[in-house]
């Protein structure tokens, strides 16, 4: 074929690209181009992030001899009229779960086949396809266990290389880069450049001691890839080999592969069950409503210092430690009883890395919704304090009021003596802890 766009969505890299490769062996020409959609307005982190990768991306394939073509508009018909601009007979773009990238592909397929435009959905979201794997009885995986047994054993797909010149046609509207957007003060830089960094240096000073620390609070072990591997900066597959591609005998990169498939089981959850952010995959407690309750979650004055760590860490970072995830949520849900939809909606106005599959899967396996087997466990956060942030740092480096306690006081300040709890300016608990 002559012509060919290259659709990227949450593929935002040149590495190990299954549709920029596909096209780049198959077309004489490639069009990468991305639409901004004004009906899916990002917030503001992850309009940030998004905004960076686009200029990385943008300025790698300019490297290449080409450029990233930017439109603002329906996806599909932005991608038919520029077919019919360069005379493009054939479209690529990597399949994606959620409502929104169902529809769009359902349009697209509908649109390309009135035009007489060859459509290929390539993967590259994730490491093993959704729906790929299947259980003996059919259907989608309902535990991670099993899950994880066949994602382990599963043959993965080879791996593609950079194109190493990109030939574009003549295209009279280039298009501009969206403004970056006010965000989060400590929010990562994003793009494909800053997430292979971030993974090269992680792998060489941390993976080593992942199993034993990733849980450790103030350590800040974890690799904290996640927004790069939502938004495509990073290959999922290249980070699994990665991880892997250790001496013999060491179990870490393992460890760490179990993460990266906790999130393809999300992802086919969410091929089975495309309403997973808006209604309970199994019934769970009946919920209450506390606006005062729900405002001091949010705003990390609940008066359990941990909790509030967490809170407060994801508006200073548009991150959140996966630990303190689950400490945070188990508390909305299992101390308050609030629904988890109002926990869901926060982290997804702030988190860079909130995306429908593993926002809400994680969600709703904390509050007892979805696809944990033990769905009545409360993660005490006292016990979680005193296991993961043992002597306070991380507590310390997030609530500035109770810096100056000790180890002993940090994560119980209401038993202090009323004067020097009242000198804190830090609040009661909302509830009291067993």
């Amino acid at each position: 074929m002559d012509t060919a766009i290259v659709v990227f969505t949450r593929d935002l890299r040149l590495h190990d690209n299954p549709a920029l490769h596909q096209a780049y062996v198959r077309a004489r020409q490639v069009v990468p181009l991305f639409v901004a959609d004004p009906a899916i307005a990002a917030p503001p982190n992850r309009a940030r992030f998004l905004a960076e990768s686009l200029a990385d991306l943008r300025a790698s394939l300019r490297e290449r001899g080409a450029d990233l073509i930017l439109r603002r508009g329906d996806p599909a018909a932005e991608v038919i009229r520029l077919a019919g601009a360069v005379h493009a007979t054939a479209v690529y773009i990597a399949d994606d779960v959620s409502h929104y990238a169902t529809a769009r592909r359902l349009k697209l397929e509908r649109e390309c086949a009135r035009h007489r435009i060859e459509l290929t959905l390539t993967p590259g979201l994730t490491v093993v396809p959704p729906g790929e794997l299947t259980p003996a009885g059919g259907g989608h995986y309902r535990v991670f266990t099993p899950y994880w047994r066949a994602w382990r054993a599963a043959a993965w797909r080879g791996r593609h290389p950079v194109p190493q010149h990109i030939q574009l046609p003549p295209i009279e509207k280039i298009g501009r880069l969206p403004a970056k957007a006010t965000a989060s003060p400590g929010l990562a830089r994003g793009g494909e450049t800053a997430g292979r960094k971030r993974f090269v240096g992680w792998r060489q000073r941390l993976l080593a001691g992942y199993g034993e620390n990733h849980d450790d609070l103030a350590g800040d072990a974890t690799s904290r890839l996640s927004a790069y591997l939502r938004f495509g900066c990073v290959s999922p597959l290249e980070v699994a080999l990665g991880a892997l591609d250790r001496p013999a005998g060491d179990e870490q990169g393992e460890e760490y592969c179990r993460q990266l498939a906790w999130r393809d089981f999300f992802y086919q959850v969410t091929a089975a069950f495309p309403d997973i952010a808006r209604k309970s995959y199994r019934p769970g407690a009946a919920w209450h409503e506390d606006r005062r309750a729900l405002d001091a979650w949010r705003e990390g004055q609940t008066g359990i210092p941990i909790v509030d760590a967490g809170m407060r860490q994801l508006a200073a970072e548009g991150f959140m430690h996966n630990r303190a995830r689950m400490v945070t949520a188990s508390f909305l849900t299992r101390n308050l009883g609030i629904d988890w939809r109002h926990g869901l909606a926060h982290f997804d106005a702030l988190l860079a890395d909130a995306d429908v599959a593993n926002n809400a899967g994680n969600w709703q396996w904390v509050a007892g919704t979805g696809h944990n087997t033990r769905p009545n466990r409360v993660m005490n956060p006292l016990r979680q304090a005193q296991r993961f942030d043992r002597s306070g740092e991380y507590v310390r480096r997030y609530v500035p009021e109770l810096a100056g306690l000790e180890p002993a006081w940090i994560h119980t300040p209401w038993q202090l003596p009323p004067a020097q709890r009242v000198r804190l300016g830090y609040p009661g608990p909302l509830v009291e802890l067993a």
